[in-house]
């Protein structure tokens, strides 16, 4: 709809990825920059924008989306699903997002961590399977290095506040 309001013409429309007709006018661009951030989207349109947010969504389907995290490197993995040399991605992203590939699936990691801890279905030992860990203790250090708290200490912190909201 917007494209359509600033008068720009395309030939596709596909989640995430519009294929124009003719280049769009200085003009055009910015206020479909503008008109795409009140709906709360942004627009990606240089090569490296796009393909950080590609690496980001590999990452977060892999860890987030999947029953097991794939058991091959996820520098394999990634290169991969994305058909670009790792080391070309790796620097990319740590150039653009200031961190590294490695501490962004990290992150999301410990997050996912997080998430099966609060459901309470499986016990560490098989969320650091599940998350292809080399051990729970693996798990437990990289887990108190991203939180400040141990495994436990976070299960039993969000216990009690359940417990409180309870009994209120």
């Amino acid at each position: 709809m917007e494209l359509e309001k600033l008068g720009i013409h395309f030939l596709s429309l596909d989640i995430g990825m519009v294929d124009l007709k003719t280049a769009m006018t200085s003009l055009q661009h910015d206020e479909l920059v503008v008109n795409l951030k009140k709906v709360g989207l942004e627009l990606l349109d240089d090569k490296k924008s796009i393909l950080i947010d590609k690496i980001k969504n590999v990452i977060i389907e892999m860890i987030h989306y999947t029953e097991e995290v794939p058991k091959v490197n996820y520098s394999v993995y990634i290169s991969e699903k994305l058909a670009y040399d790792y080391t070309y991605l790796s620097n990319i992203f740590s150039d653009v997002k200031g961190i590294t590939i490695q501490q962004f699936i990290i992150f999301h990691k410990i997050e996912r961590v997080k998430e099966l801890m609060l459901y309470d279905e499986l016990n560490l030992t098989e969320i650091s399977y599940r998350l292809n860990y080399s051990s729970v203790s693996h798990l437990s250090n990289q887990f108190k290095k991203i939180t400040g708290l141990t495994p436990s200490f976070f299960k039993q912190m969000r216990k009690n506040r359940t417990e409180k909201l309870e009994n209120v």
